[in-house]
């Protein structure tokens, strides 16, 4: 059965077991000698353009590859590069919140997760989940210095929040915004956090895949989502997902594990998301989706069976059916009474949506979510036995 961590954690490090491999345990026979110098000796091949023997090498000594005079690879002075640029625009967020025990006493849980600067405003981008329920939330900066920090905004459907602390501009480095649109399978990613509560450690790995879905904790689909292989483990949710050119293209926000640890199956949030909700967020401090006025659907094989429909709202303006009440009078002597029943026969059958087909009520929310208030959608609808497409203009959400 797989199980979807989110990857917030308790910062604390009592209890965390840490191995160290032993020098030559296990590794050594009673025939080994000990190598000379420091353990290396390196005889290189000539190359196949030269003549005569090789110059003599010094056993111990180090030999550098040709073209590479400091020893590091193109791919190291990238990751170098990176975290050098991104380092000191990801956060430490520790939380402090009130929980009963199984007594009904109430005791404070501490919380940890990562963060990243938005502006040198001091707008602090996470994950919902890291700071929800947090009664005092501090942000401690890439020097040290922490500051208390007070919810902007947040939105529990993408697991998305902005929180605000008043540090000097000097001290916020804001990380540049990539373009989540265009990533490809295979391609190099980083991510820096805080995990087990070890401040900025930077992994890397590559896009396993694009457009993931899975479960949120509040019983929504997390869609498009970045699937990667880098090692994230709690206390990485709400830091940031990096590209080669040090942009941010998404953020860390939950694992797929037996155990609660990494097993190099992570999911980040894309930028794209990012901009649109952060926005909203701070120009708001919540999130104002579209409705479409539909209140209950069934299900089916075809479509989705329209039940009911809002009074006065989009869908029942736009004519939308759903099932009709019928009631019936009965006489038995004397006695008369009434018996009402719901009749499906005048329901109307959701087919698509701007003729992108819909199978489940989550795909009807999803691309209605996609768009504003006051936006035209076109609902391909069978009624009476014919299809027909029936234009709605979305209302605002409360």
């Amino acid at each position: 059965m797989r199980r979807f961590s989110v990857l917030a954690a308790t910062c604390l490090l009592v209890g965390l077991g840490v191995g160290y491999v032993a020098r030559d345990a296990g590794l050594r026979n009673s025939s080994a000698q000990p190598p000379a110098g420091n353990g290396v000796t390196v005889t290189p091949r000539p190359l196949a353009a030269s003549t005569g023997s090789p110059a003599p090498v010094t056993p111990g000594a180090m030999v550098a590859l040709p073209g590479l005079a400091d020893g590091l690879l193109p791919e190291e002075r990238v990751s170098m590069a990176v975290y050098e640029k991104c380092n000191r625009s990801v956060v430490h967020i520790a939380t402090r919140s009130l929980a009963r025990d199984s007594f009904l006493q109430v005791s404070v849980r501490a919380g940890s997760g990562s963060g990243s600067v938005l502006d040198r405003q001091g707008m602090i981008l996470t994950n919902q989940h890291v700071i929800d329920g947090a009664r005092e939330i501090t942000v401690s900066l890439f020097n040290g210095l922490t500051y208390p920090a007070v919810m902007v905004g947040q939105d529990p459907a993408t697991d998305i929040a902005v929180l605000k602390i008043d540090a000097p501009a000097d001290q916020l480095v804001p990380l540049d915004w990539g373009d989540s649109n265009n990533l490809r399978v295979g391609q190099k990613i980083y991510a820096i956090g805080n995990p087990f509560g070890l401040e900025r450690t930077m992994s890397t790995g590559m896009i396993s895949s694009l457009n993931r879905q899975i479960p949120s904790r509040e019983r929504r689909t997390m869609r498009s989502l970045i699937q990667l292989d880098a090692s994230l483990n709690q206390g990485n949710s709400g830091g940031p997902l990096l590209s080669t050119r040090g942009e941010l293209i998404g953020m860390n926000t939950a694992i797929m594990s037996s155990d609660g640890d990494s097993a190099g199956v992570g999911f980040a949030i894309p930028a794209s998301i990012m901009e649109r909700i952060v926005a909203m967020l701070i120009e708001n401090g919540r999130v104002i989706r579209p409705t479409i006025g539909v209140i209950r659907v069934y299900e089916t094989e075809e479509g989705l069976l329209v039940v009911n429909v809002v009074k006065g709202g989009p869908a029942d303006m736009a004519g939308l059916q759903g099932f009709s009440l019928v009631t019936k009078t009965f006489q038995q002597g004397p006695y008369r009474y009434e018996q009402s029943s719901m009749d499906p026969s005048t329901a109307d059958l959701i087919q698509a949506v701007d003729g992108q087909p819909v199978r489940t009520a989550d795909d009807l929310l999803a691309y209605i979510e996609t768009k504003r208030p006051q936006d035209a959608v076109t609902l391909t609808v069978v009624r009476d036995g014919k299809k027909r497409d029936v234009p709605v203009i979305l209302g605002r959400g409360e």
